[in-house]
């Protein structure tokens, strides 16, 4: 390096036998490593944000007497809506077809993966949802609750959270790292409806409250922006085209803004009249019903809020793969520079260059 090339104040370090093309060599890697840095911190971020979210919901309607009295009673509303009551009543076929779009969500996950070669991608997505529910049951079998007991003084099974949206949202949040950039956008908004409808149905089924729903949305959540920040902490992410997401996402992200908008705030607008139930049955079957609704607003709000945030995470992120190596322009080419292999940064290895 010659006696008036200065180094960076905060600069990299000058790494060995890289003789004096060591400044460029930093520049470039710095360049990389920020975009990296910088989708690590708000994955992370979205991590750390959807685990404290988590745990106020657990908070608030597991552990208090208010929250818990509002999922009972949007479980009860369930008969007193006579829409969904009707609905589940005349097509009792929809229990068997939402077993079976779970099983063929599964498989269109790993397929989608393993037809594109995306082996570790692949696996990532399926760790995810692995790990999504692995938490589920552990939440549902150790964390601390009142003890219920059923009409035979049989201890009722916690439904906290919800075992099916988790398993259906984390096969929408899987798309996301094995379907190709292009496609991210309309794969994982739809999926992300079709979780919302297997979370609406298993509140209008009486099989889990509202408040079960919203934390299974807020853990996968979690889980699959830890799986990215580990991606993006090994540098396993690259910045991507910019443009298309008119034509392609446009159509599914539409409905699920919607969805998101209108569930939270139909959910937030009725909370205030859904908690102001009497401390003691008799309940009023209107209130019931109310509570029923605004529950079903919610977890609908949550889910799909959930979606959006993970496309905005990664929007403008390639999870396909490190970023492209430095290629040598044609200039340098035409210099007669070396291989690849015998490159020590940008310049070739007479280090015939100097800044003036």
């Amino acid at each position: 390096m010659a006696s008036y090339d200065r180094p960076r104040t905060g600069g990299s370090p000058r790494p060995p036998k890289t003789g004096d093309t060591w400044w460029y060599a930093a520049v470039a890697r710095e360049a990389t490593s920020s975009f990296t840095s910088r989708v690590r911190t708000r994955t992370r971020g979205g991590c750390l944000g959807s685990v404290l979210l988590l745990a106020v919901v657990y908070a608030g309607l597991v552990l208090t007497a208010t929250g818990r009295r509002w999922g009972d009673a949007a479980t009860t509303g369930r008969r007193a809506d006579t829409t969904a009551a009707a609905l589940l009543r005349d097509h009792p076929s929809l229990a068997g077809l939402t077993t079976l779009s779970l099983v063929l969500g599964c498989v269109l996950l790993l397929a989608a993966g393993l037809i594109r070669g995306r082996y570790v991608l692949t696996a990532a997505a399926a760790g995810g949802v692995v790990t999504a529910l692995a938490l589920t049951g552990l939440l549902q079998l150790y964390a601390p609750r009142p003890r219920l007991s059923g009409a035979g003084g049989a201890l009722v099974p916690s439904g906290f959270p919800s075992a099916q949206t988790t398993l259906a949202l984390g096969v929408a949040f899987g798309l996301a790292l094995v379907v190709p950039h292009r496609l991210r956008a309309p794969a994982v908004g739809a999926a992300t409806l079709w979780a919302v409808a297997v979370g609406a149905y298993t509140v209008g089924d009486g099989r889990h409250r509202p408040g079960d729903v919203i934390a299974a949305a807020l853990l996968v959540l979690a889980v699959f922006c830890g799986v990215l920040a580990l991606r993006a902490r090994g540098g396993e992410v690259r910045p991507a085209p910019r443009g298309g997401l008119a034509r392609t996402g446009l159509p599914v992200l539409v409905p699920l803004v919607l969805v998101a908008a209108g569930g939270l705030g139909a959910g937030f607008w009725l909370l205030g009249d859904a908690l102001a139930l009497p401390a003691a049955a008799p309940y009023d079957p209107a209130g019931l019903r109310l509570a029923h609704r605004c529950g079903q607003a919610l977890a609908a709000g949550v889910t799909a809020a959930t979606g959006l945030v993970l496309l905005a995470l990664l929007r403008h992120v390639d999870v396909e793969g490190p970023p492209p190596p430095y290629h040598l322009g044609p200039f340098a080419e035409a210099a007669g520079a070396p291989e690849e292999a015998e490159l020590v940064g940008p310049f070739t290895e007479g280090h015939d260059h100097e800044i003036s």
